[in-house]
């Protein structure tokens, strides 16, 4: 029983609320599709004839924005914020110090002392997580925790 008790202890103690994640763009021509999809079921004859005007509209529209915007990493990784970067194939947890030109100077989050230089063309764009809170982990731990005590509770009455 004590052993479980401390493996349960341990496994707590070492899980974490927060987690990276990466921040999701929003795909502006899936959305349009899937507004356009939707409106199609009208079974109006009138309508069907508008809206296949405004399809053909949208369909020229919309060939400038299917190319995904350029992601500005200056903008993403901004000072002070605690990132996982993956350059070369290799993740690194790190908190941004500054931008010096084209060059990004970070430290890893266990080390302070240890500075680390990529330039912006090594740091894949697109894997740039964040650090943040996250409520589901969260609501998991509270629910361990209050069962652990409701055992607890039990086993000293017993």
């Amino acid at each position: 029983m004590r052993k479980y008790l401390y493996l349960i202890i341990l496994s707590l103690s070492l899980v974490s609320c927060y987690t990276y994640q990466v921040k999701k763009t929003v795909d502006v021509a899936a959305d349009n599709k899937q507004e356009s999809k939707s409106s199609k079921a009208l079974p109006n004859i009138a309508s069907m004839q508008t809206e296949s005007v405004k399809a053909k509209s949208q369909n020229q529209s919309l060939n400038p924005q299917q190319t995904a915007p350029p992601i500005n990493i200056q903008e993403k990784l901004a000072p002070n914020k605690n990132v996982k970067i993956d350059v070369d194939g290799r993740a690194y947890k790190v908190i941004v110090d500054r931008w010096e030109g084209d060059s990004l100077v970070v430290h890893p989050v266990r080390s302070r002392e240890k500075v680390l230089k990529f330039h912006k063309n090594q740091i894949n764009a697109e894997k740039i997580a964040e650090k943040r809170f996250s409520q589901p982990i969260a609501d998991i731990i509270t629910i361990a925790v209050y069962a652990g005590i409701g055992v607890g509770v039990w086993a000293l009455l017993q």
